[in-house]
């Protein structure tokens, strides 16, 4: 194959891969993919992370994976803190649920995505004016998660350095986003241990040649990856391909932030306390603000190949080996022996065909 990220070759796998054999045979071949791994996924199919159970979130589960998502991290959003530990407990629940059930048709659930409270009252997007400062009680109640393994939050906050140095030391990922951050605000999260950027542009400070602000930083190469949303409405495809070469495969992650309104039949639901409908390609509040996109991340993956000229094989780094890799899941999101045999065979005009979780083939 043309792209360099692909191999030609078969693979051998039972619940994971076993052994890869390159072949130099041409042919119309199918491509092999490791499942993908979406850290921002709000809702889908008409369930709303906010208000889901534990039976709800499970049902998800088997609905991303039917999407080629086969692993991914329920997302919460800014609430009063006694609402997120009520989705805390439902997304713990779901989790110890999937650990006894050993469901082979499911995206496996990595951990909870908590995408605020503590975020730029200046930079709420469709988060409702909830925000807090990351200190005190409700800092310490978010810290106690046991199922949070990533954050959201603006590390130009009071305590916001402070508050990464934490949440690392407790192995949680800390995300920059819903900021308002200078270039030099940035830069010291990431310096303080914060590991990626909340989709690129999207309530965030906006690049500035005077001002660069948090985008500069997210452009530029760090230990910080950069996630972005690639359904060509919170990102122009111009700019998915600016990000996409300044930041590199290896720098990327495509996350869907999908909400209910994805694939719900219903034709309008609650996201966070407003309303919003689809609209012109994704969820939007009645005031017209982005409220969640509408995609699956193998829509995404079909837009940075299509429209912002990524090789198949790098938008299969994104959207499954960095995310993986960065919530500590590295046996997830490749294809090497000894990997989980979570695959996924698309056509050559990328349209889905199969999806594998530990080496079956889900209907």
């Amino acid at each position: 194959m043309p792209d360099g990220s692909l191999v030609r070759g078969r693979i051998t796998f039972t619940d994971r891969i076993t052994a890869l054999e390159s072949a130099s045979d041409g042919g119309d071949q199918d491509y092999i993919l490791p499942g993908f791994v979406d850290l921002q996924v709000n809702g889908s199919h008409g369930i709303d992370v906010m208000n889901a159970s534990a039976d709800a979130l499970a049902t998800l589960s088997r609905h991303l994976a039917r999407e080629g998502a086969t692993a991914w991290m329920p997302t919460a959003v800014t609430a009063p803190i006694e609402k997120i530990a009520q989705v805390h407990e439902s997304i713990a629940g779901a989790i110890e649920n999937s650990r006894l059930d050993n469901a082979a048709d499911a995206a496996a659930l990595l951990g909870m995505h908590l995408e605020g409270p503590f975020i730029s009252p200046l930079r709420l997007g469709a988060h409702p004016a909830l925000n807090l400062e990351p200190r005190a009680e409700a800092f310490e109640r978010v810290l106690a998660m046991r199922a949070l393994r990533l954050i959201t939050l603006a590390p130009e906050l009071p305590d916001g350095f402070d508050a990464i140095r934490r949440l690392t030391a407790r192995a949680v990922v800390v995300s920059i986003g819903h900021t308002n951050a200078t270039l030099e605000q940035a830069n010291a999260a990431i310096a303080a241990g914060a590991r990626m950027f909340t989709h690129l542009f999207n309530a965030m400070r906006p690049l500035n040649h005077r001002d660069p602000g948090v985008v500069a930083a997210a452009l530029t190469p760090s230990t910080a990856l950069a996630a972005i949303i690639p359904d060509s409405v919170h990102v122009h495809p111009a700019m998915l391909r600016l990000a996409s070469r300044a930041r590199g495969k290896d720098g990327m992650i495509l996350v869907t932030d999908k909400v209910a309104l994805a694939n719900a039949s219903a034709s309008e639901k609650n996201v966070g306390r407003a309303r919003a409908t689809i609209r012109d390609g994704a969820a939007r509040l009645d005031d017209g603000t982005l409220a969640g996109s509408i995609i699956s991340m193998l829509d995404g993956v079909r837009i940075m190949v299509e429209k912002a000229g990524v090789s198949i094989g790098d938008a299969a780094v994104m959207a499954a080996t960095n995310p993986a890799n960065l919530v500590g899941a590295g046996d997830r999101g490749r294809i090497q022996a000894g990997a989980r045999a979570d695959l996924i065979v698309l056509s050559r005009a990328l349209e889905l065909k199969s999806v594998f979780i530990a080496g079956r083939e889900i209907n």
